[in-house]
């Protein structure tokens, strides 16, 4: 342990008190008293979060310190070169691929494809219809090219709505795993068939999010029949309002989940970058002293800061979708194909590039883990 002296008289010693003994190289600590800064401990927050335990009687020597930081700063910056190595391994064409053997995936890229044309038709419409490029007369090929423009925007649109049909099993699987419970014997799952509560018991306790996720799944379905020409056009009018109002519903309910998961993350920010502050007044700190507790503030910051980012993105998308659907479910005219154009096209990049990250962690882990 550090070699400090104190004294042992009542009265206020002198400086020299302090350093009457010569200065000892084979002692692994020593400390002014004169100091601010206490002697460098982990915290208990980080200490029970972190997989190594620390030594809870008291200080560690100098020696045992460091060997332990430069050993875990070895281990977290051979970890940091394996992803950088499985990310450079990892091809852009990979991700696509993963992407596009998923009906989500596939449903994202006809989306940006749709929702690029109408953009595109926007634009040249008005610019047609300007003074300075009106034209008494289009030629035939100008005219082919927008109808077959409008053609397959409206065919990307159908395709999508046969592509997101019996969605409405996610969350009718979650509602029923949420009725019966797994039980290790045979005797005791035949007791809790019996005592198994209605399945209309356990859809009406079930949460509203996923509630509301199936009853505008199976809106939509009955809206997508419509057009194939199984169900009546009324009743599919009817059932593609309703699921309007059920999207406007969960996009706001999820703009209020994404606002109270935005304030933990922020919390929890505040609370690594004190740690992380309040250890650099702490005194100087070397490349090899560097405390363990240190280092994972600084992946815990990082952590947090990506998840930030991922939520900014999903709340920016759940915006473009609140003002999308606004103008189906209140009936706005006024720019109504302008801003479905472009918030359309806008939600495509945003839940595209989170799809993409989804896909692109789930080959890094596959890499990671073979």
């Amino acid at each position: 342990m550090s070699s400090i002296s104190f004294p042992e008289s009542s009265s206020r010693p002198s400086e020299d008190q302090f350093y009457s003994s010569p200065f000892d190289p084979s002692s692994s600590f020593q400390m002014n008293p004169l100091s601010s800064h206490p002697p460098r401990t982990p915290r208990t927050s980080i200490i029970s979060n972190s997989p190594h335990s620390y030594n809870p009687t008291g200080y560690e020597s100098n020696e045992e310190t460091v060997e332990k930081a430069d050993a875990e700063s070895v281990e977290l910056d051979e970890e940091g070169d394996k992803v950088q190595a499985a990310e450079k391994r990892i091809l852009k064409e990979e991700v696509w691929r993963e992407m596009f053997l998923t009906s989500d995936g596939r449903d994202k890229a006809f989306k940006l494809i749709q929702y690029s044309i109408r953009v595109f038709l926007l634009f040249h419409s008005s610019f047609t219809s300007s003074r300075l490029l009106r034209r008494p007369t289009r030629p035939p090929w100008e005219l082919n090219i927008v109808q077959r423009l409008q053609s397959a925007a409206s065919g990307l649109s159908f395709t999508r709505k046969l592509l997101l049909l019996f969605n409405w099993l996610r969350p009718l699987t979650e509602i029923r795993a949420q009725q019966t419970v797994p039980f290790s014997s045979e005797q005791s799952a035949e007791v809790a068939r019996k005592t198994q509560k209605p399945f209309l018991h356990t859809v009406l306790y079930a949460p509203p999010p996923i509630l509301l996720e199936l009853v505008n799944a199976v809106a939509d379905d009955v809206a997508t029949f419509s057009l194939l020409g199984l169900l009546g056009k009324k009743l599919g009018d009817r059932a593609a309002r309703f699921s309007d109002w059920c999207w406007l519903f969960s996009t706001l309910a999820g703009l209020v989940e994404n606002g109270f998961e935005r304030q933990l993350i922020t919390s929890r920010t505040a609370e690594v970058e004190g740690r992380m502050y309040t250890e650099s007044m702490a005194g100087p700190v070397s490349a090899t002293s560097k405390p363990k507790a240190s280092v994972y503030d600084e992946k815990e910051l990082a952590r947090l800061q990506k998840q930030d980012y991922w939520l900014q993105v999903s709340r920016a998308k759940l915006v473009m979708d609140l003002i999308f659907v606004s103008y189906e479910v209140f009936n706005i005219r006024r720019g109504k194909d302008a801003m479905k154009a472009f918030t359309g096209l806008t939600a495509a990049m945003l839940s595209s590039a989170k799809l993409y990250e989804r896909h692109k962690t789930t080959l890094l882990k596959a890499i990671m883990t073979s």
